[in-house]
């Protein structure tokens, strides 16, 4: 019993010995005045129990309570004869392509819009008030036919409602046409026949479900709506998710092939490379570089970089790449070899506005002689003991590879003398392009000495450890990761280097951090 009625009975109690009336609990509206008229009872002098009081108070407890379900449940249907009056109005008086859409409160979650193709206005009403039961959560629209339907169709369309067997119909070829024109949106096939093997035929077309309209109620209906979304949902998930992985095998694969493993035995040179792709790291660059020994001894090295990023670009840089290593193979140096680059490059480039730097090195057996030809890429860096780093000579570069119109080009060698013990940093302009701070100066070559002079001269880092160290300070100083891909090569030659193998290390493959 509740404490209002314990206290009604207790001073029932009361106030009986005074001749007072028995006090009622207190109802609201016209329930209120029904259960008084019906239930107050007037003074009477005959002696009560305290059951008696007891089990009068339960019973007007009893019949206030079944009022006031009495008057929620008439509130109740008040409002739905109002919406349905609503519905009525909206289905004679709108549009037939845009049929009034549930009110939805400010601030709520967009609907599910729905878009019905139906020829028949009766049909067309019923669907949207078996739609109603989802109330606000549904923009209704509705659509005589496919033609009717198709301009419609905009990415918020979340599911359409397919009638096959509309007086212009083409049958499972509607499904098909909807979603070459939404291919993101859910389909259910609508008909008035009970046929299985449409139905299987209609999903193997594209649509989440098959529904048979005689068997359509509001329950059924309202969650084939929402099934069908989610799975189409889930559906672009998964492919979004199988093409993400193409893209990152195939980027995987271009890699491997613009960054490959030197062929350096016998050489007596210590191999260090890094490659890291910049902030668009999803279009994977044209940067590339190779290190061979030919037969005579010779160490040849380039580095070279395709202007732009995407697969186009990272292609041409494994053709470029490739083309460089067969040519050097083939006895081509200098001039020859880079002429012959050149039109590589021409004939396998998307657009004449293509063109790619490059930097190539032919260092001589025993004589610490290296013979350098630059198209238009940055000098390299060597590195002595107890010497600052200088600039490799960069007077007598050439264009870039594909710059010039008429596709002559001239890139006269330049001798350098290397020493007794030497390291060689080549690199890509991503490298020295990094900002410093949030302003617009740049590193530059000139900054990119300063600081392989701390690490190597200052610091004593070598090999590895000196290009990871500078790598990272770059990325630090630019704050985050950089705008280009960045290629690193460190090609070594000091007392303690092996004389009969090359090391390149773990690090000297694809992608090393």
């Amino acid at each position: 019993m509740s404490a209002q009625t314990g206290a009604a009975s207790s001073a029932a109690g009361q106030q009986r010995s005074a001749g007072a009336p028995i006090p009622r609990p207190r109802l609201s509206g016209a329930a209120s005045a029904k259960s008084g008229a019906a239930t107050e009872a007037a003074p009477t002098d005959e002696p009560r129990t305290n059951g008696t009081r007891a089990a009068d108070a339960r019973a007007l407890e009893a019949r206030a309570v079944e009022a006031r379900l009495a008057e929620a449940r008439a509130a109740e249907a008040r409002a739905e004869a109002a919406r349905a009056g609503a519905a009525r109005a909206g289905a004679a008086s709108a549009h037939p392509a845009n049929l009034a859409a549930h009110p939805r409160p400010a601030g709520a979650a967009p609907p599910l819009s729905v878009l019905l193709i139906e020829a028949d206005d009766a049909g067309a009403e019923s669907v949207r008030n078996l739609l109603a039961e989802l109330g606000s959560e549904v923009a209704f629209r509705w659509a005589r036919s496919l033609g009717e339907a198709l301009p419609l169709l905009g990415h918020d369309t979340a599911c359409v409602l397919l009638d096959l067997e509309l007086p212009d119909s083409s049958g499972l070829e509607d499904i098909r046409a909807l979603l070459r024109r939404a291919p993101h949106t859910a389909v259910l096939a609508v008909t008035g026949t009970v046929d299985v093997q449409l139905g299987a035929a209609a999903v193997a077309a594209g649509a989440q479900d098959f529904l048979v309209k005689q068997e359509m109620d509001g329950r059924l209906l309202t969650r084939a709506v929402r099934y069908a979304v989610e799975r189409k949902r889930a559906d672009e998930s998964q492919r979004r998710l199988v093409e993400a992985e193409l893209r990152g095998q195939e980027n995987a694969r271009l890699q491997r092939h613009l960054l490959p493993t030197p062929l350096l035995d016998g050489s007596g040179l210590t191999f260090q490379a890094r490659y890291r792709p910049g902030r668009r790291r999803a279009l994977l660059g044209g940067d590339f570089y190779d290190a061979v020994r030919t037969p005579d001894g010779t160490v040849h090295v380039v580095i070279g970089d395709v202007c732009g990023h995407g697969p186009d670009e990272a292609a041409l840089g494994v053709a470029l790449r490739i083309a460089w290593r067969t040519l050097v193979f083939a006895g081509l140096t200098g001039d020859a070899l880079l002429s012959n680059l050149q039109r590589v490059l021409e004939h396998e480039r998307r657009s004449e506005e293509i063109f790619a730097t490059l930097c190539m090195l032919a260092i001589r057996p025993d004589a610490d002689v290296a013979e350098l030809h630059l198209a238009g890429h940055p000098a390299p860096l060597l590195l002595r003991e107890q010497v600052a780093p200088v600039l490799l000579p960069f007077e007598e570069a050439g264009p870039a590879l594909g710059l010039l119109a008429d596709g002559h080009g001239h890139w006269p060698p330049a001798k350098v003398e290397l020493g007794e013990n030497w390291a060689l940093m080549l690199y890509t302009d991503g490298l020295i392009e990094g900002r410093i701070g949030a302003g617009t100066r740049r590193l530059g070559q000139e900054g990119l000495i300063d600081m392989i002079s701390d690490h190597h001269q200052q610091g004593g880092l070598r090999d590895a450890r000196l290009i990871d160290t500078a790598m990272s300070e770059v990325e630090d100083l630019n704050g985050g990761a950089l705008a280009d891909d960045v290629a690193v090569l460190l090609l070594t030659k000091a007392r303690t280097a092996p004389c009969d193998r090359a090391s390149s290390g773990p690090s000297g493959r694809p992608g090393a951090a």
